[in-house]
């Protein structure tokens, strides 16, 4: 059992050495990055698990920046994804340690507890591969987005390079498949729905399952009402709203290629 112990606590200390190596690689890439005219490449993946080179940055027609996207989509993802991103450095400790414990139980990685910050990292920075290794670098990044970068420029880049559907990433090309609109012209309920999208875009899919996705809207929806970026009057009408309805007007339906390859620089090697 000691020899056990001794074994896990050595492999914690070099997984935790070799994340702090490659953070210290990351760290000037991190730096470039409070340039607003920086831009970075990274891999993105379809969902039959095609790999894409993928520009976040101006270099990228597709680019909105901050004062380009509507208030009510930085709530609602703030609200659905990370209500204590304006208050945290980087890591919600009482997410992780809740994480943690259902991994604990189910025996496996089934979950992240992952921040904003801790997404982008993942999405600039790492895989999609679920592994502890994987978690420390994205932990160490992390820290580094939050020490080198302001929480604007943080959610800027995250709202440009997380994935909203089939090859579907950015806000911008989010905003255009779903409704045919720019980033800055999104509604409350808009704006919710491609909120509620972010844990996992191929289930909550509104164009497969309206329902689904008009319960996770709706529940966005009244998290804005409670933290007043809208007013209970603007809630009524939008829970009011027909979503599926809101669909069938607002949406027009494209090929993932005619539409989410439209940022995409080329297929990766």
């Amino acid at each position: 059992m000691r020899i056990f112990f001794k074994t896990v606590i050595f492999i914690i200390i070099i997984t935790i050495a070799l994340s702090a190596g490659y953070g210290f690689f990351i760290y000037g890439k991190v730096v470039e990055l409070k340039n607003p005219r920086s831009s970075i490449t990274i891999t993105i993946y379809d969902w039959k698990k095609n790999p894409y080179e993928f520009i976040v940055g101006p270099k990228n027609p597709a680019y909105t920046s901050w004062n380009n996207i509507s208030p009510y989509v930085k709530w609602a993802v703030i609200l659905s994804e990370d209500a204590k991103f304006y208050k945290h450095g980087g890591v919600d400790y009482e997410a992780l340690k809740s994480a943690i414990k259902k991994n604990l139980e189910v025996g496996k990685y089934v979950k992240g507890g992952s921040t904003i910050t801790q997404q982008l990292a993942k999405n600039l920075f790492l895989s999609r591969e679920k592994s502890l290794i994987r978690k420390f670098k994205e932990l160490i990044i992390a820290f580094i987005l939050e020490r080198e970068l302001s929480k604007t420029r943080i959610l800027e880049l995250y709202l440009n390079a997380v994935e909203f559907g089939p090859l579907i990433y950015g806000i911008n090309n989010a905003s255009h498949y779903y409704f045919n609109k720019y980033p800055s012209q999104l509604n409350p309920l808009e704006a919710s729905i491609l909120a509620s999208l972010l844990p996992s875009p191929k289930i909550f899919n509104p164009l497969r399952n309206v329902e689904r996705a008009e319960v996770r809207a709706k529940r966005i929806l009244k998290r804005m009402k409670q933290a007043k970026v809208i007013t209970d009057t603007e809630f009524d009408i939008y829970d009011k709203s027909d979503l599926a309805l809101t669909v069938e007007k607002k949406i027009e339906v494209r090929t993932s290629k005619e539409e989410g390859f439209s940022n995409i620089t080329s297929k990766a090697p």
